[in-house]
């Protein structure tokens, strides 16, 4: 487990076990994942959704309250995904972090309240997996432009992607802020506050 440059996003890479049948891993143990990112994991639900090659969907969070933290994996197929961190006065507020998500390394994402969360795929048919710490409630949706020019996402399509109206007509980040919708980075687990304070410092503990 890797923390990105998201603070309290991670990057899991799990260990994969092969032989002439085929391949085994573990993709979630919440022990661990508790003990990394020191807040609990409790799955309430698990999405799918299968897009067609090039379609872009995100940036998308939840408010707090509720919030919602997921593990986002790629099932087949492959897709570039990136994470935001959108909690208000965050030292990195409007930073990203992005990778790949495919069949091949079997990585996940874990991303936290607060932090937004959107992909790009990269082959037809592919399919992402959410595990969500909480159930859909209407109307909690934080929908941010993906396309939104102050964030400058490193997308890297060579055509217009598809996308849904409710993504293409999305706020941008600074009009989601005006609005009031965003987490504060005061809210945030105090485990993830002071791992950023110790990296500032250059003392973050790496896993």
């Amino acid at each position: 487990m890797t923390e990105t440059e998201v603070p309290g996003a991670y990057l899991i890479t799990p260990e994969q076990l092969t032989d002439e049948r085929g391949s085994f891993h573990e993709a979630l143990r919440t022990v661990e994942l508790e003990e990394v990112t020191g807040e609990p994991f409790r799955p309430q639900q698990i999405n799918y959704s299968t897009s067609r090659r090039n379609t872009l969907r995100g940036i998308h969070s939840v408010t707090v309250p509720p919030g919602q933290a997921k593990l986002v994996t790629c099932v087949r197929g492959a897709a570039r995904d990136i994470v935001v961190d959108l909690r208000v006065n965050s030292p990195t507020f409007g930073h990203f972090d992005g990778t790949v998500l495919d069949t091949i390394t079997a990585r996940s994402v874990y991303v936290p309240e607060g932090v937004g969360h959107g992909f790009l795929t990269l082959t037809d048919d592919t399919c992402i997996c959410y595990v969500l710490s909480s159930a859909h409630v209407p109307g909690t949706q934080v929908d941010i432009n993906p396309l939104d020019p102050d964030l400058a996402l490193p997308w890297n399509f060579t055509e217009p992607p598809l996308m849904s109206h409710k993504d293409t007509t999305a706020r941008s980040l600074t009009e989601t802020l005006d609005a009031g919708l965003l987490m504060a980075w005061a809210a945030v687990p105090p485990a993830v506050r002071d791992r950023r304070r110790d990296d500032e410092h250059g003392h973050r503990p790496r896993r």
